[in-house]
């Protein structure tokens, strides 16, 4: 009796390796990668090789037109017996604790006053953009006429209604000067908290708001236990990204005050151009920048916190 022997056909490596490679070629994440590929080579060359040159460098002795030397951990030395180093440091979390919570505030309440229902509401909303998309010097270079000791918008107008005697000098005295980059800053700053929030708050359900108001709910309730909770996420980026734009602010401070009077308003970043550039201490300079990256190293953890925070309340998985 004869038996039949079917042969089934045998794949070769090369048939094998073409059909992997058709399945790679059309998996999301493999295209996904290579849509990737082009913005993580922009971060490498713009982002990570700068910071990167810039800490080696923090531990060498280098100058403008000279590589130096590796020197390990002096520059670092230097400057923990520097005052001014070490005012500079309280400027820069003076400058951005009291100029991102206030911010804040005046962010969040323009959000919400925004997100109801107002004649000309698209226009306002535009009003409230325009300082923040003026180019930083030209506003600088405002703040400078508004609080010129000569000729002052504010002194003048005080004079006038009798409150005040003699002009201020505004960017003239330490605490005045601190006061008066803040409020720059304020104001510059307060668009970007603004609008995002308010466009956290068009994520929200008006049917919450219908609930509880059939519940009795004040209106500082439903701020408190509807709009604050949904709402926690996206301060929490928001005020990250708040917090890292003043904490580096230098545009501002440079144009407007050069880090005087007497140091009073030099934050580390412009310290930090200061040895680095002007004085052409390149490794202490960079030594001063490189000391900023702790900060922000907290403010960015506090931004993943609040991505977490979003992921949950959404239904998804923090593991």
């Amino acid at each position: 009796m004869s038996t039949v022997q079917t042969s089934m056909p045998v794949r070769t490596s090369a048939e094998e390796e073409v059909s992997s490679w058709s399945r790679l070629r059309t998996n999301r994440n493999f295209v996904a990668l290579w849509f990737m590929m082009p913005a993580g080579a922009f971060l490498i060359l713009f982002l990570a090789y700068p910071l990167g040159l810039g800490v080696w460098m923090s531990f060498t002795d280098a100058r403008i037109g000279r590589s130096g030397a590796f020197i390990g951990l002096e520059n670092y030395e230097w400057l923990w017996d520097d005052a001014i180093f070490w005012l500079s440091v309280f400027n820069t979390v003076l400058y951005t604790v009291v100029a991102s919570a206030i911010k804040f505030a005046i962010g969040l309440y323009l959000a919400l006053l925004l997100n109801r229902n107002m004649p000309f509401k698209a226009f306002i909303r535009s009003i409230v953009l325009i300082p923040f998309i003026v180019p930083t010097v030209l506003s600088a270079i405002a703040f400078w006429w508004i609080y010129d000791s000569q000729f002052s918008i504010i002194s003048w107008s005080l004079t006038r209604l009798g409150l005040i005697s003699h002009n201020i000098d505004f960017l003239g005295d330490p605490n005045s000067a601190r006061a008066s980059v803040i409020v720059a800053n304020i104001w510059r700053g307060v668009p970007f908290v603004a609008i995002t929030l308010l466009a956290g708050l068009q994520t929200v359900s008006p049917s919450l708001y219908e609930a509880a108001t059939l519940d009795g709910a004040t209106s500082w309730q439903r701020f408190r236990y509807i709009t604050y909770p949904l709402l926690t996420p996206i301060i929490a980026v928001v005020m990250t990204f708040s917090v890292l734009f003043t904490f580096t602010d230098f545009q501002l401070i440079w144009a407007l005050t050069r880090g005087g009077p007497v140091n009073a308003t030099h934050l580390m970043a412009t310290l930090s151009y200061q040895r680095g550039i002007i004085s052409g201490r390149l490794g202490e300079g960079a030594a001063i920048a490189t000391a900023m990256i702790p900060f922000l190293l907290v403010a960015i953890a506090i931004s993943w916190f609040g991505m977490q925070r979003r992921k949950w309340q959404q239904g998804g998985n923090n593991d």
